[in-house]
């Protein structure tokens, strides 16, 4: 459960990044539309002993500006590589001319190139003292500084910051802290009550399941009824190797734990696909038709079938996510999302300070049951990086809910994506 956690963490960070992906789908995207710059940084803009720098990534659109003090949109980078984000921002691009803004997209320090230490960035807690959602934000208010002190006619064009789920939450977290660099902020899907105790932890499984259950009849019943079936089939050698052979993967389950890997792999797929569940086709984090989980719901109609048939039917049901191409040999287990999501950075952050309490109950949700675990997340943590988590720092850092003193930030939550926390 803990492997979950950790990569739901990082999804719930990432998948519905903006309010809507670009539309198009093409064999060689056309040439990049805009200019890649890199600013120099500091390391620690809160501290005064050292004096280390880096060299922050960040990308430029300006065919549509006005160029007399014409507005900036400002994209506050997530844990990715920022050219995956800028060319997956379908709003962005579609408001620029209308707009005549400026497109600016900032990388998130530690993703990407915008590495602090280079290939030492992750070497240790050391290195990765300085990924935090302040220094971050951090980067972002001198960046805007540095625009509009070197681009002629920018001096008092009014800055949005605009960034989706865990990028939504640094957009208005941005607006609160640093008022005077940007003038609104629209966070979508910006789980910021997602802390403390805020919202219940099993609010996020539960608007996953919904999003299944209005989308098929006896489709979030299924999933519910296949992890009892996969633990009876994993129970002897010849269901783990059934297992292995009917869900084509690449690396043959040979015990219980391999099979707690598949059930974790596949709830990872069904959040996934909440995530990505847009009107039409896109590639964010796979090659997806339209209406996704209606066409998984497809092969998940009947619960009350048999081990073997209900698990034959999940296993078309996660190849049209892994294989819509046709193009997959084998599934791996390992693999859920795209390589441009930064997996170690984030894992460290969710060992920090972004402890996002989740939980299952197998009644209001489709998920095997799982407590909320604290304890066991921290030792997990302090194995990995030798850090302790710090539940309650987001919520003294930023208010929690209460953020009534502040103004000008719109928090945008689809129908369309889970994150409407």
């Amino acid at each position: 459960m803990l492997r979950l956690l950790l990569s739901l963490l990082l999804l719930l960070g990432a998948a519905a990044a903006l309010p809507a992906p670009r539309r198009r789908r093409a064999a060689a995207p056309p040439p990049a539309p805009y200019l890649t710059r890199y600013l120099r940084q500091q390391i620690d803009h809160f501290g005064f002993d050292e004096n280390l720098t880096f060299q922050q990534r960040y990308l430029v659109a300006d065919q549509h500006w006005k160029k007399d003090n014409g507005p900036i949109l400002f994209y506050t980078g997530n844990e990715g590589d920022i050219t995956w984000f800028c060319n997956n921002t379908g709003f962005m691009w579609d408001v620029a001319e209308e707009l005549n803004a400026m497109l600016v997209f900032a990388e998130h320090r530690y993703y990407g190139e915008s590495l602090p230490f280079g290939n030492e960035s992750f070497s240790d807690s050391k290195h990765l003292n300085y990924l935090t959602s302040e220094q971050a934000l951090a980067d972002f208010a001198v960046l805007i500084e540095y625009l509009k002190t070197t681009i002629a006619g920018a001096r008092y064009s009014p800055v949005i910051a605009i960034g989706g789920s865990y990028g939504g939450m640094l957009a208005a977290w941005f607006r609160m802290k640093y008022p005077h660099v940007v003038v609104g902020a629209l966070a979508a899907s910006a789980p910021i009550w997602q802390f403390g105790d805020l919202v219940p932890c099993g609010t996020y499984f539960s608007i996953v399941t919904n999003d299944f259950k209005k989308s098929g009849t006896g489709c979030s019943e299924s999933i519910r009824n296949s992890w009892n079936a996969i633990n009876n089939l994993s129970s002897t050698d010849a269901g783990l190797q059934w297992l292995s052979s009917t869900f084509h993967l690449c690396s043959p389950l040979k015990n219980l734990q391999d099979a707690a890997i598949l059930k974790n792999w596949l709830s990872e797929t069904w959040i996934n696909l909440a995530m990505v569940n847009y009107p039409y086709k896109a590639d964010f984090l796979q090659p997806l038709p339209a209406w996704p989980i209606k066409e998984v719901c497809k092969f998940l109609k009947d619960p009350s079938l048999s081990d073997k048939l209900l698990l034959e039917n999940v296993f078309q049901a996660v190849n049209l996510y892994y294989n819509y191409s046709g193009e997959a040999s084998c599934l791996d287990t390992s693999e859920t999302a795209t390589k441009n999501l930064g997996q170690l950075g984030w894992y460290y952050q969710a060992c920090t300070e972004m402890v996002m309490p989740m939980c299952t109950d197998g009644v209001n949700d489709m998920f095997e049951p799982q407590k909320w675990d604290f304890e066991a997340l921290s030792e997990e943590c302090y194995r990995l990086w030798g850090v302790r988590p710090r539940p309650s720092w987001i919520l003294s850092m930023y208010g929690g809910k209460n953020i009534s003193s502040h103004s000008n930030i719109v928090f945008r939550s689809s129908v369309l994506h889970e994150e409407q926390i």
